[in-house]
């Protein structure tokens, strides 16, 4: 398996850069803490000086940090910050390899069982709600099933569906039409019924203290820019070297923001100016969907501005 350079992967810029959000010690020691935010927020500084000063582990909640390969342009923790708190599911899953919300929180359950006090931060919204609402434990669909569902007309997807399942989804939303369909045709059961035996939660929001960074547009973007512009420096067009024989842009781990771009550079498709520029439109626009996410779905939990 391919390993990133050993450059330190930046992630927060400078911490002159770091708007004093919370003080730790507001933080009480007897609840595990969850931080949310969009890419380049801060939330991963703020989650390692509350450990550094009230102790804890760090615990990985963003879906592309858990897959080895692409350290710089994910962001994982540098040797520097591992040296200062204990982490984990960091880079823990090979990059060639599936992982879900499900194995995620199968992973999580045990750290919430360990001696130190759990601080969850992350980018992945799907993370904290299956945290903390709980996952309904539905079988994987087939591939045979999916392909069926990829040929067949949205309304007519939309008519195969049990009642109670229709009368609950956006019908305009394809992905979930089809999601909801492939359930049924594979399952003999719809989402819904499956949904309505989802087991209680591992932790409840009253039993923690829930943090989402809330911040603004230009300051975010600004800070978009200027990391990309770090990786760049870091290494990560190495990195991206290093990965080039093994890249397939089915794995989940490609989804990384900026591989795409930089192999597109690679194989001579883009300049690296061009890939520059698009892996920085496509993390602003990514972080524009987390903040959309959060704002619709963690409304109670304590904003961070």
């Amino acid at each position: 398996m391919p390993s990133a350079p050993e450059n330190d992967a930046p992630r927060d810029i400078t911490p002159a850069d770091e708007p004093q959000v919370i003080d730790p010690k507001d933080i009480p020691d007897d609840k595990p803490v969850l931080i949310a935010g969009p890419t380049a927020s801060g939330k991963s500084a703020l989650a390692l000086s509350i450990a550094a000063e009230r102790g804890g582990i760090i615990i990985n909640a963003d879906a592309l940090q858990v897959f080895d390969g692409w350290r710089i342009l994910t962001a994982r923790p540098s040797p520097d910050e591992l040296s200062i708190a204990p982490h984990a599911l960091y880079g823990h899953i090979p990059f060639d390899a599936p992982y879900s919300v499900g194995h995620w929180l199968r992973d999580v359950e045990g750290l919430l069982r360990g001696p130190d006090r759990p601080i969850i931060v992350g980018g992945t919204g799907l993370y904290f709600r299956a945290l903390t609402e709980g996952l309904a434990e539905i079988p994987p669909t087939p591939s045979d099933v999916r392909l069926e569902a990829d040929s067949i007309p949205l309304p007519d997807l939309i008519a195969d569906l049990d009642p109670r399942t229709r009368d609950a989804l956006d019908v305009t939303n394809r992905a979930r039409v089809q999601r909801a369909w492939e359930v049924l045709r594979a399952t003999g059961r719809g989402i819904a019924d499956w949904q309505a035996d989802t087991p209680a939660p591992l932790l409840t929001l009253g039993a923690s203290v829930p943090l989402v960074m809330q911040v603004g547009t230009d300051w975010l973007n600004d800070r978009i820019t200027r990391r990309f512009d770090q990786m760049l420096a870091m290494g990560a067009l190495d990195e991206a070297r290093q990965m080039l024989p093994h890249w397939d842009p089915a794995f989940l781990s490609s989804k990384a923001i900026g591989a795409p771009e930089l192999i597109a550079h690679l194989k001579g498709e883009l300049s690296l100016d061009e890939a520059r520029e698009a892996a920085i439109i496509a993390s602003r626009q990514y972080a524009k969907r987390q903040r959309t996410w959060f704002r619709a779905r963690m409304k109670d939990w304590r904003a961070i501005p």
